[in-house]
């Protein structure tokens, strides 16, 4: 037999002898995933599918009729007080990831290009809010915005206004400043991830060829931290709509939000079927939205470039 001839057959011999042995490691990889996978699946998707189901049911007081029906969402869709809801929590919620990224951007890009050795600390100085409770922060922009408060004390030291006014606090300002706040440093992190991603050696090229520092950013940084803004911006987006408890302390009657009318139906009005309409309606709401602003900044991205 030649060698040629040998090497064959040992090559199929251990090809042969390692397709146990792979079978074997996916085997054991799928018996270390499944019960991860499984827990996930009972306290993730399980629960959205009970909404679901529910948004389809009726209920009268304590009773739940389980006849598939899409009244509720026929309510859900077409009642004034639910459809404004909706459209001011979307607004809310794009006006705060909106905020958020123009304010994180700059201290990230800060960070990424001129931290130095430093970088840590930064990312660490940014991390020091959250130890703090959400709520003591949330009445900390109480005491900034009230009738009485800081900001108002200041305007009244400099002459600006000769009465405290009372359009700073319970309103949708108020809100997306509250939630602008509290989400921006959940917005610095994933766009100094991207940043820190971009070749130096572009921009240095760049510069040989004669680009100034507005047109490098424009044609190199930031379409290289799209990936960063889209995911600042979904970040900040998905949780903001869903917030109840800011639209509470800060919001009064012109800053409430859609969740507020479904955590009242769910605890107070015995309507679980409507609410479940209205979570269902938002989720599906904010998915859409989602999508066509990565669409949309995807596209920029690639007309940039």
């Amino acid at each position: 037999m030649t060698a040629a001839a040998e090497g064959t057959v040992a090559y199929r011999k251990a090809r042969t002898s390692a397709k146990p042995l792979l079978q074997s490691e996916a085997a054991q990889g799928w018996a270390l995933i499944s019960p991860t996978f499984l827990y996930a699946l009972i306290l993730l998707v399980v629960p959205i599918l009970v909404v679901v189901a529910h948004s389809f049911w009726t209920q009268n007081y304590l009773t739940i009729d389980r006849t598939f029906t899409l009244e509720q969402y026929r309510i859900a869709l077409t009642e004034p007080i639910y459809r404004d809801l909706l459209v001011r929590s979307l607004f809310i919620s794009l006006s705060v990831s909106f905020f958020s990224v123009l304010l994180a951007y700059p201290i990230a890009y800060y960070i990424s290009f001129h931290g130095g050795r430093h970088k840590n600390l930064w990312l660490f100085l940014i991390t020091i809010p959250f130890w703090t409770s959400y709520l003591l922060r949330v009445m900390s922009w109480k005491v900034i915005l009230g009738y009485n408060g800081v900001l108002n004390s200041g305007l009244l030291a400099l002459g600006i206004i000769d009465e405290p006014s009372t359009a700073l606090l319970y309103n949708t300002s108020a809100v997306i400043i509250t939630l602008t706040h509290a989400w921006a440093a959940f917005a610095i992190l994933p766009i100094f991830v991207s940043l820190e991603k971009v070749d130096r050696t572009l921009i240095e090229a760049a510069t040989d060829l004669g680009d100034g520092p507005v047109r490098r950013f424009l044609r190199i940084t930031l379409p290289l931290s799209a990936s960063g803004i889209i995911s600042a911006l979904l970040i900040v987006m998905i949780p903001t709509v869903g917030d109840y408890v800011t639209p509470r302390l800060v919001g009064g009657k012109d800053g409430v939000m859609i969740s507020n009318a479904i955590q009242s139906l769910f605890l107070k009005g015995a309507n679980w079927p409507l609410g479940a309409a209205l979570s269902v309606t938002t989720m599906v709401a904010v998915t859409a939205i989602a999508a066509a602003s990565v669409l949309l900044i995807r596209s920029a991205a690639r007309l940039a470039r």
